[in-house]
């Protein structure tokens, strides 16, 4: 009674009533382009487009996923028509059918029976096998969700690109802002000062005063050889002192100018103005290297978004079952057989137990 008659009602259903199932089975996995060159001039951009960016195995991931959720089986159905085929046999398979008239979590819940995932994420390895009463339904439901996975890689796929791109546009935008205002101040520090290059001026400024020592030590020595040849009254020697006296005035006037610009550029003088100058430069050519990299990465990021850096590769295509191969009948008849006899040994138990304590 507890072990006999269940299992013949259990190999009743399962070889008069159950319906048979046959199973197709796919395997895929992502692959990703060696971008070489390109990735190694994005340098640090492509960690900006985040975890799907990471390479095959997080792209696993997200498909494993995605093959057991609630989207990706409103997409079969409303492409394949699920319910129409799966709830065909509830009344004479109300066990391994599904209950018509269901909702969308009702059909999500059946699609965790009828469809089984192997997957190695050491490998990034996807096996799929869907089952149906009908091979070709089956095989249709292998294809869609085939398709769907490598519309999701794809989706994958631009997001990636779109990042990579807006971060490049970024550092752009970016890299020109800092060059403008390094450029604005290096104009606002000539206006400034009216100099257009702090270093070349002194340059200038100190061989003029150079100039005019050298010419008055050689008109002195000039004027010392004329009063010892024609003395001091001689005309040329007149002349002489006028010309030193010229020479003289002019490197007062130029020692003057030189201490008024001085004290206009600041009390620490051209020192701090030459200082000053150089710091504005540095800024002005670390602004330009940046911008020129900036530039180069954003070129680099759009030929990469160019191209399909990752996509899904299928190494087993959908295939056609020749045989059903559920319900597992032996397999669920022997499994029947062991629960039924340890249900059986423990009420034989538990009758002994109470017997002997009466």
């Amino acid at each position: 009674m507890i072990v006999l008659l269940p299992l013949a009602v259990i190999g009743w259903y399962t070889y008069v009533r159950a319906v048979d199932q046959f199973a197709s089975h796919v395997g895929f996995t992502v692959r990703q382009e060696d971008q070489g060159q390109t990735q190694a001039l994005l340098g640090g951009l492509a960690q900006l487009a985040g975890p799907t960016a990471a390479g095959g195995a997080l792209d696993g991931d997200i498909l494993n996923e995605f093959i057991r959720s609630q989207g990706l089986v409103a997409r079969v159905d409303e492409r394949l028509d699920l319910w129409s085929h799966y709830a065909a046999f509830h009344a004479i398979d109300p066990v391994f059918a599904l209950r018509p008239g269901g909702t969308i979590e009702d059909l999500h819940a059946y699609w965790g029976r009828i469809v089984t995932i192997d997957y190695d994420q050491a490998t990034g390895l996807i096996g799929l096998e869907l089952r149906a009463f009908d091979a070709d339904f089956a095989q249709s439901v292998a294809r869609a969700v085939l398709d769907e996975s490598q519309s999701l890689v794809n989706d994958l796929n631009a997001a990636a690109r779109d990042d990579l791109v807006m971060a490049a546009e970024a550092d752009v935008e970016l890299g020109l802002a800092r060059l403008k205002s390094a450029r604005e101040a290096l104009v606002n520090f000539r206006t400034r000062t009216q100099i257009v290059d702090p270093e070349t001026d002194l340059e200038a400024r100190m061989g003029v005063q150079t100039s005019l020592q050298q010419q008055l030590a050689q008109a002195l020595v000039e004027y010392d050889l004329l009063v010892q040849s024609a003395g001091e009254q001689a005309p040329s020697v007149v002349q002489a002192e006028r010309k030193i006296d010229v020479i003289r005035d002019r490197l007062a006037d130029e020692r003057q100018a030189f201490a008024s610009d001085q004290s206009y550029v600041g009390v620490e003088g051209y020192p701090a103005l030459i200082a000053e100058y150089e710091s504005l430069t540095v800024d002005r050519e670390y602004a330009e290297e940046t911008y020129r990299a900036a530039l180069a990465q954003l070129d680099a990021a759009k030929a990469s978004a160019a191209r399909q850096s990752r996509y899904l590769a299928a190494y087993a295509l959908p295939t056609l079952a020749e045989a059903p191969i559920y319900p597992k009948r032996q397999q669920i008849m022997l499994v029947s057989l062991l629960f039924l006899c340890l249900g059986w040994a423990l009420v034989v138990l538990i009758y002994y137990s109470i017997r002997d304590r009466g």
